[in-house]
C-alpha cells in the first residue's frame, strides 16, 4: 500500500508492505535511493516487517556473529550487528536532507519520534547518551527499545530504525545486539506486560516519523 503525504511544502510518500525479505527490502531501498537523489521521485518512508535474519553495519566484528552460527547478511549502514523478525516495525527513511552533514541532528529527530510512539502507549523511553537508539532506563537497569542504523549518500538516507512491539526477543540472545553488552533489548509488549500489535503501533509511528522527517528533510 502506498500513500502521499504532505508536510507543508514537501511530500512524502509511504509505503507499507507487511512482511518482507530483508535483501528484497534492501535492493527495494537502492532503487528508491536512487530516483529521490536523482529528484526522480518524492522522499520515501518503507514501513514493513522481516523474517527473522541478522544483519551487520560497518563497525561490526566477526567475533559478534550469532552463536548459533544463524548467517548475518552485511549491509552498508553505520552500525554494529543486530537482528530484525516478525513482531518489530522497522522503517525506512529515504529521504534528501535539509543538512547533510548534519546526521546526528537526524538521527536524534527519529529517537524523539519513537520516543514519542512509546509514550503515546505509557511508556518512558528516550535517548541515552553515548548510546544509539530509544532506551527505558530505570531501577531495572538500560533497555533498548529501538535501534537506528543510518547511511547517507549523494545527501540522501536509506536504512533506518527497527521499533520492538512484540518479536521473539531470545533471537537478541545469540549476539550482543548493536555490540552493547552492559544492557538488555527489550519490546513494547514485554515493558507493558500485555499483548500489542503492529497494527495498534503503526498510526502512532506513522505520525510521529512523519512529523521528525518534515523538520529534516527537502
Amino acid at each position: 500500500m502506498s500513500d502521499r503525504v504532505s508536510t507543508d511544502e514537501t511530500t512524502i510518500a509511504l509505503i507499507r508492505h507487511g512482511l518482507v525479505d530483508y535483501s528484497k527490502a534492501w535492493q527495494e531501498q537502492r532503487v528508491i535511493h536512487d530516483e529521490v537523489a536523482r529528484m526522480k521521485r518524492a522522499n520515501t518512508l518503507l514501513l514493513l516487517e522481516h523474517p527473522s535474519v541478522y544483519t551487520a553495519g560497518r563497525r561490526y566484528d566477526v567475533s559478534e556473529r550469532p552463536q548459533n552460527g544463524a548467517p548475518v547478511i552485511e549491509v552498508d549502514r553505520g552500525g554494529r550487528i543486530t537482528w530484525h523478525g516478525p513482531g518489530q516495525l522497522v522503517g525506512y527513511p529515504i529521504i534528501r536532507l535539509a543538512k547533510p552533514t548534519e546526521l546526528v541532528g537526524f538521527v536524534r529527530e527519529i529517537e524523539a519520534g519513537l520516543s514519542l510512539v512509546c509514550a503515546e502507549f505509557g511508556i518512558e523511553a528516550h535517548c541515552i547518551k553515548g548510546r544509539s537508539g530509544v532506551w527505558v532506563r530505570d531501577s531495572k537497569g538500560d533497555r533498548k527499545i529501538a535501534a537506528i542504523g543510518i547511511r547517507v549518500a549523494q545527501g540522501v538516507t536509506m536504512h533506518g530504525f527497527a521499533l520492538n512491539v512484540s518479536p521473539d526477543l531470545s533471537a537478541f540472545e545469540q549476539i550482543i545486539p548493536c555490540g552493547i553488552s552492559d544492557a538488555a533489548v527489550t519490546s513494547m509488549q514485554k515493558e507493558l506486560g500485555r499483548t500489542i500489535t503492529i497494527e495498534e503501533v503503526s498510526p502512532a509511528l506513522e505520525q510521529h516519523i512523519f512529523e521528525s522527517l518534515k523538520r529534516v528533510c527537502i
